[in-house]
């Protein structure tokens, strides 16, 4: 403000300058026989051209400058607001935290006072449905030991049901430090997967050697008696790698629940120095991976990055070389929480433009809302590229029918996961899904027609059987000629039922008695007509 004060006065006085410097002239003039009255004309309005010139361009600089100072004033109040709302997110999460805390304590509190009791027992049934049985075991001597040397540890948790366990067996697989028996019966009780995964952490507690346990379940992830390619195809493989991934997992979830000092009693430097051989040994099979890799979701470099995680050995490991790998998990749900536990954060830029430019605009938009990046990545242009990019065509492949069909298939599963990523976001404003959602009943509409039109075989002229029988209307033949259907069997072998179809139900030997009947006065003969040519028909029971 000072300098324009001073520019200002300095523009006052140039009409003073001028008049001294007509004086000056004036008095040059009359000690010249020459009059200058001409040449003084054109100096007073070249001046003047000067002083107006000065006074417009320092009218624009102050406007520009007020026009500066609003914004100024704005992005304050904008930074005033976005702090009071972090000030707001913060006593909220304190709260949360606090309510967290006091549950433990009051869990901690109520087992305390269990274990003062002499000869503690406790139901074998769960705590919700006590009232329904009487029975009761004392608890074995060796079991107090575990959960008082557990409690020693500091271990804390949110619910007060640490002793509640819906799988026992579970638990004393844990205390055998029983690996093996693990997989086996997470593999056998999968369908209650979600209420099994609540149960591991409290169960590795059981364990003497939580992260031993885990370390050992993990010796067949890499089966080396099954080649990469076929790695894929494997489902009991495929099973047990998820199950590793699961159990790093829980036991993170366990160390989350811990006091900080009591962690390095968990997770010791000898583990650690373990936990380091297999990363090790693992990070090589890596490099046959490419960028694409089973598109978001693979299982190796997820299990590779969640053991760095939960065994803290990231720091060993160049970042580089991690961020490289977050592309190949971007569509696992735990990427966002991996990605900070390893101290990735700030690659997230980088990560979330290789995800565009390989064409998975949805997973750039999740990273993009879960780093708060949504501003240098605005998601509603994102999601619309990827659509446009499904239904575009590919360059060399022809517009075959398999390929139009290939087409459509790709558009219609973009529009639907465009759909889901707009709803969980809640983007419906910045990109109303209703037309989305028209387009997609559209397709499922003609796909659905298209996909009648080929199954239903057209109905079929009545023809003379090979066996000379014609469609008459004689019923009589229908009660006499018994033998007929064993024919029919021995004719057509039972193997052209193995064939795979879209649908799945009995073979020709279970049709009921019903089909036998002469409505139309014909014998039952399966899923062929008279001219052997065999087709899909439904089946009745």
């Amino acid at each position: 403000m000072e300098d324009s004060q001073s520019v200002e006065i300095l523009m006052h006085s140039t009409t003073s300058k001028i008049q001294q410097l007509q004086k000056a002239f004036a008095e040059l003039e009359s000690h010249r026989a020459i009059t200058l009255n001409m040449k003084w004309k054109q100096l007073e309005e070249h001046f003047h051209g000067l002083e107006k010139s000065l006074k417009r361009r320092f009218t624009e600089l102050e406007d520009q400058e007020k026009e500066f100072e609003t914004k100024i004033v704005q992005s304050k109040e904008i930074l005033e607001k976005r702090e009071a709302a972090v000030v707001a997110k913060e006593r909220a999460s304190l709260e949360r935290l606090q309510e967290k805390r006091d549950a433990a304590v009051s869990a901690i509190s109520f087992a305390l006072e269990k274990r003062r009791k002499p000869f503690s027992v406790e139901p074998t049934v769960n705590i919700a449905n006590q009232h329904d049985s009487s029975v009761m075991q004392e608890k074995p001597l060796n079991a107090m030991v575990t959960e008082s040397n557990i409690e020693d540890n500091g271990e804390h948790y949110e619910n007060g049901n640490v002793e509640v366990k819906s799988y026992p067996e579970l638990v004393k697989l844990c205390q055998e430090m029983d690996s093996d028996g693990i997989h086996k019966f997470i593999s056998d009780n999968r369908k209650d997967l979600a209420a099994m995964r609540e149960e591991i952490p409290p169960a590795l507690k059981a364990a003497a050697d939580p992260a031993s346990l885990v370390l050992d379940s993990l010796k067949g992830f890499y089966n080396s008696e099954i080649i990469n390619s076929d790695a894929k195809k494997d489902a009991n493989l495929l099973g047990l790698r998820r199950t590793c991934i699961m159990l790093m997992e829980c036991l993170s979830s366990l160390l989350s629940n811990m006091k900080m000092e009591s962690i390095p009693r968990v997770i010791s430097e000898s583990v650690k120095a373990r936990a380091k051989t297999i990363a090790e040994d693992w990070k090589p099979k890596l490099d046959d991976l490419d960028v694409d890799a089973n598109h978001g979701n693979s299982l190796e470099a997820h299990a590779f990055l969640q053991l760095l995680a939960t065994f803290g050995i990231n720091s060993d490991f160049d970042q580089e070389d991690l961020t490289k790998l977050i592309p190949m998990v971007s569509r696992r749900r735990q990427t966002a929480d991996l990605c900070r536990s390893l101290g990735l954060s700030d690659k997230m830029p980088g990560v979330i433009n290789v995800l565009v430019n390989i064409g998975r605009q949805i997973d750039a938009v999740n990273l993009a809302f879960a780093f708060e990046l949504t501003e240098k990545f605005p998601p509603v242009p994102l999601l619309k590229s990827y659509l446009n990019e499904a239904s575009k065509a590919p360059g060399k492949s022809g517009n075959t029918p398999t390929v139009q069909n290939d087409i459509n298939e790709k558009e219609l599963n973009a529009l639907k996961a465009v759909i889901k990523c707009i709803e969980d976001h809640n983007l419906e404003e910045q990109y109303p899904v209703d037309p989305l959602q028209k387009r997609v009943l559209q397709m499922e509409k003609a796909k659905a027609d298209k996909k009648r039109a080929t199954e239903v075989p057209k109905p079929q002229p009545k023809r003379p059987r090979a066996n000379g029988v014609c469609h008459g209307s004689r019923v009589a033949n229908v009660a006499t000629d018994k033998n007929f259907y064993a024919r029919t069997t021995d004719r057509y072998p039972p193997c052209l039922y193995e064939r795979q179809y879209a649908y799945t139900g009995p073979t020709d030997t279970h049709i009921p008695s019903f089909m036998a009947t002469p409505a139309y006065n014909l014998p039952g003969h399966g899923n062929f007509f008279a001219n052997g040519y065999h087709y899909q028909a439904t089946y009745l029971h």
